[in-house]
């Protein structure tokens, strides 16, 4: 199932039918495809490219720009470790020494089980409550050797499934918008009128 299956192709339709133009959708339908795959697919980009009409090479182009987006097999969790400046003043380093020993697997790999990728990631941008890291984008806070042993334990009990879906999942409840609430996109060469939340000039004026 490398491509869209049928359930979320019928939901890529939905969700391109919000844009005024179908390649903005191109990012809400990689991370669909990395939700049912685990990962992002070349026949998924190649699938995708052909609902919002663009080339294969422009949707990989956008994926590849952004971080979350994996192009391989990856395990159920991913631990991102931040090692850029202010983590690596506060301990990042230790921290990756640590998940490496614990898991057996260098920055990069994943458990001989898939059930865990080590990676180590630019900045968070959570710089103050440095050293952190995240499992699937979920945030960890000032991190310490011991806490990060207890949470892949955590991780390999099961006992975080609530707290943390597989990785690809955004979130366990998707946005559903019923037809008539749609703002019924238009395309801004067509645009004739202000938008309706903007105020006239007139009543911007002192």
């Amino acid at each position: 199932m490398s491509r869209l299956n049928d359930a979320n192709l019928s939901l890529a339709r939905e969700i391109i039918a919000r844009y005024p133009r179908p390649r903005s959708a191109m990012i809400p339908l990689l991370h669909l495809s990395q939700e049912q795959n685990g990962y992002v697919t070349e026949e998924a980009m190649a699938h995708i490219a052909e609902l919002v009409d663009v080339t294969s090479a422009e949707v990989y182009g956008t994926a590849t720009f952004y971080e979350m987006f994996k192009f391989h097999p990856v395990g159920r969790y991913v631990v991102n470790i931040c090692g850029t400046l202010s983590c690596a003043l506060l301990g990042a380093g230790e921290l990756i020494h640590r998940a490496e020993e614990t898991l057996g697997v260098r920055a990069g790999g994943t458990t001989d089980d898939g059930l865990i990728t080590l990676e180590q990631a630019e900045c968070q941008a959570a710089c103050t409550e440095a050293p952190c890291l995240q499992v699937n984008y979920r945030f960890r806070y000032r991190v310490t050797p011991d806490e990060l042993d207890q949470l892949i334990a955590d991780l390999r009990a099961g006992s975080l499934t609530d707290e943390i879906p597989p990785h690809g999942t955004l979130a366990r409840t998707r946005q559903q918008i019923p037809a008539d609430r749609w703002v019924r996109p238009v395309a801004p060469e067509e645009t004739t009128a202000a938008p309706a939340w903007m105020p006239a000039p007139e009543e911007t004026s002192s």
